[in-house]
């Protein structure tokens, strides 16, 4: 999914974690911190264009950082997420 762009595997990852929040009656809204793994940290805006497009109204605290790669060379971005319910 998005070979080469890292907007749009950011937007796959969130679109990833928002269905398993909601499997757990949960939503982006209860999010409280996301850490963002780039390969490349120089495409960090990339990233956070999609992130913003997401959260723009919860303001999660928000890490970037640099990795050295993933399992499969063709992922450019990974993201984690803390969610507090109830």
């Amino acid at each position: 999914m998005g070979r080469g762009d890292v907007h749009a595997q950011t937007v796959r990852c969130l679109d990833i974690a928002d269905a398993a929040l909601k499997e757990t009656g949960a939503s982006l809204g209860d999010v409280v911190r996301t850490r963002i793994m780039l390969t490349d940290v120089t495409r960090w805006e990339e990233a956070a264009r999609a992130h913003g497009e997401r959260f723009a109204s919860v303001r999660p605290v928000c890490t970037f950082l640099e990795v050295s790669r993933f399992i499969d060379p063709e992922w450019l971005v990974e993201v984690e997420l803390d969610a507090i319910l109830g």
